[in-house]
């Protein structure tokens, strides 16, 4: 229950959710995420960010921003997007999971029930203009859980459609379809995290019983709304670097997304409950790498090993190299009118 001292103070920033279902007794069910809580009036749900007033779902965080800054799309990461443009990146307080090697567990873990967060308020016009002030390819909603605030998320989308302005989100995947209908034709890109490929590892490290209904949310962006879709696995030493869900997770990229859809694997670095745990050695990325790559990913991106040729875009025709990177950074970039220029072979993605 929502703590009296700031009862009269979120009182005033409820914005009603567009996706609930009214059940007995003045509870509700949300239809934001595939959580589908339950909420009994005066509750809040999972995430902690929504709120059963008198029968009716509230947002506790319309607007409000947990942090903000211009960064380059390399940073989601989206390397067949765009390469090189600048973004608005939004984030806000919550998440729907509550992974115990959270990076950004400051925000995605809070619980604004328990006190007051340091955020600020940046209204959806707000966004926009900040985009364009800043001449930004467009507005990405980051750093915690997007569909956490969904309400805002989408009006945001709308407007920034209207002024010309592109959108993408950086995803865990587990938002239901109806809430991805919503947002669907304003949204350009989705970069997901498919973060292992059993039942097992999602119940340890998300609470989640079943992951199948990411994958399915994830080919619907792709094949319903005609979004861009990247993947990105990061890998933790003795949870999900075994064979079979490396081997799972690129056998459902080939045949669900493509074979050009890039998946990015990552070096999990020691965290909050993790801490314990190494960072993920070189070698485990690139053997995950070379997994990919033999069951027929054209991309397979190395992350988080800066100047790692497998950062690199190469040709999967000729191999030449097309785009040079060292971290966030592009040195050389050679992709033109979407091919390569050295033997005309299609770069799938979104190029200038």
């Amino acid at each position: 229950m929502i703590k009296n001292h700031l009862a009269t103070e979120i009182s005033g920033k409820l914005k009603e959710a567009p996706l609930y279902e009214m059940l007995p007794a003045g509870s509700v069910r949300c239809n934001i995420c595939q959580r589908r809580c339950e909420i009994k009036p005066e509750k809040l749900g999972y995430c902690y960010t929504r709120f059963n007033k008198q029968g009716k779902l509230y947002s506790l965080i319309y607007s409000e921003v947990s942090c903000f800054m211009i960064s380059p799309i390399e940073k989601k990461p989206l390397f067949h997007f765009y390469p090189g443009s600048l973004w608005l990146s939004l984030g806000t307080l919550g998440c729907n999971f509550r992974c115990p090697g959270c990076q950004n567990w400051d925000i995605a873990h809070a619980r604004i029930d328990l006190g007051k967060y340091d955020t600020e308020l940046i209204t959806p016009q707000d966004s926009v203009e900040l985009a364009k002030q800043h001449k930004c390819k467009g507005i990405s909603w980051t750093y915690n859980e997007p569909t956490i605030w969904f309400e805002y998320t989408l009006n945001c989308a709308k407007l920034a459609k209207e002024n010309g302005l592109l959108t993408n989100y950086v995803t865990n995947g587990f938002i239901t379809p109806e809430a991805l209908d919503l947002i669907g034709p304003f949204l350009d890109a989705f970069r997901v995290d498919i973060k292992g490929f059993s039942d097992d590892f999602y119940r340890k490290m998300c609470h989640v019983d079943d992951f199948e209904g990411i994958l399915k949310v994830t080919k619907r962006a792709k094949e319903k709304w005609g979004m861009w879709v990247e993947i990105i696995t990061n890998i933790i030493p003795g949870y999900n670097d075994d064979e079979a869900q490396l081997k799972g997770i690129a056998s459902w990229i080939r045949k669900d997304l493509g074979e050009d859809t890039p998946w990015h694997v990552t070096q999990f670095v020691p965290h909050l409950e993790l801490s314990g745990i190494p960072a993920t050695p070189i070698s485990t990325l690139e053997k995950a790498r070379e997994i990919g790559q033999k069951l027929g990913l054209k991309h397979v991106y190395l992350g988080n090993v800066w100047g790692h040729p497998a950062e690199n875009t190469y040709c999967p025709t000729c191999q030449k190299l097309l785009i040079k990177r060292n971290g966030f950074d592009i040195s050389r970039y050679e992709i033109k009118d979407g091919k390569c220029p050295y033997c005309h072979t299609t770069i799938r993605g979104r190029f200038d």
